[in-house]
């Protein structure tokens, strides 16, 4: 059964609905507090405030230990309510797990970019637009808390136990060959990659080598499950892939590599090998920044997809998108499913 200890920290997240439990205030004065002193960290490392970013990397992992300790008790109830109470709370509860995987996330990435635009929200949102509660709170504190339509969604029918980790790509993640730190997102999303090289490369390959920073990777107990990959200023980004990383990777994967090999190997190949598909300007001029996501097959939990898509789209805001697109193949089901999905 639950502890007493998790039993107060389920009490102190839903205390009342205009006066927060302990737990709850202590990570809403964290999150804003960090919020409005993230000029004082970032790269390089060698702030000009040192004292004042070794005190914000302090403050952010009290903050990231408050939000572990919660998503520990979403799966813990999960695997030990009795069905009526777990039916009647786990959707709240299943909601402040999703924002906080957002949150924590944007804090990691807070901690290690040079944020070069103040973080903007915009005009204020109608009243409407937000609940009540911690989780509102929570919302208006992310860069897009005012497009609520981002944060509306039915929780799932059967509630999962899963414990999920969101972060940013790391510099370690970059070490390895051929994107191999990558491959069980790969492997999730494609068959058979262990046949087809070039794979890696195609779902992420632009991405890590030209935008690296707006890269996030969602994990679960099974390792890597997931990503969600940005490019803040789309124009710039797809020129610069099609003048100087697709023929680097074209005369690494000349077409008759994929000659007599498995079919999805042969796809991959003629992938590099397409002309792009040029993007009108009306889309780029309204829609400056480019995103990609994806999870693999075992990720049935929606809210995770939600989570992550979400701190892609506060990092790219906060440095001054205004809206962003995907490119999808009218022939993927799978990705158009999942996009359908995250709305």
């Amino acid at each position: 059964p639950l502890t007493l200890e998790e039993v107060r920290m389920l009490v102190e997240l839903f205390y009342l609905p205009y006066h927060h439990g302990a737990l709850a205030q202590e990570l809403l004065e964290h999150f804003r507090w960090l919020r409005a002193n993230s000029l004082s960290v970032g790269v390089p490392a060698t702030a000009p405030d040192a004292c004042g970013g070794t005190r914000w990397r302090g403050r952010a992992q009290s903050f990231q230990l408050l939000c572990t300790r919660t998503c520990r008790l979403h799966s813990r109830f999960v695997s030990t309510a009795g069905p009526a109470l777990l039916y009647d709370l786990h959707p709240y509860l299943w909601d402040i797990r999703n924002m906080l995987l957002a949150a924590s996330a944007f804090v990691l990435w807070l901690g290690c970019q040079s944020i070069t635009a103040p973080i903007l929200l915009g005009r204020d949102a109608e009243p409407w637009a937000r609940r009540g509660g911690l989780f509102g709170e929570l919302q208006a504190l992310l860069p897009v808390g005012n497009s609520c339509d981002l944060f509306y969604h039915p929780p799932p029918l059967f509630p999962s136990s899963q414990l999920y980790l969101l972060r940013p790509l790391l510099p370690l993640d970059k070490l390895g060959h051929e994107g191999q730190s990558f491959s069980e997102v790969s492997q999730g999303l494609q068959a058979q990659l262990s046949r087809a090289p070039a794979l890696p490369g195609r779902l992420l390959g632009s991405f890590l080598s030209l935008s690296p920073e707006y890269t996030f990777v969602l994990e679960d107990e099974g390792g890597l499950c997931g990503y969600a990959a940005g490019a803040l200023h789309a124009e710039g980004f797809l020129q610069q892939r099609d003048s100087s990383w697709l023929p680097a990777i074209r005369h690494k994967y000349p077409p008759e590599l994929g000659t007599g090999g498995p079919a999805l190997g042969q796809e991959a190949v003629l992938f590099f090998h397409a002309e792009p598909l040029a993007v009108p300007q009306p889309v780029l001029r309204r829609f400056p920044s480019l995103v990609q996501l994806g999870t693999a097959p075992r990720v049935l939990d929606v809210g995770a997809s939600r989570s992550l898509a979400l701190c892609l789209l506060s990092a790219l805001r906060a440095n001054g998108s205004r809206g962003v697109f995907c490119q999808v193949s009218d022939a993927d089901r799978q990705q158009l499913s999942f996009y359908s999905k995250l709305g």
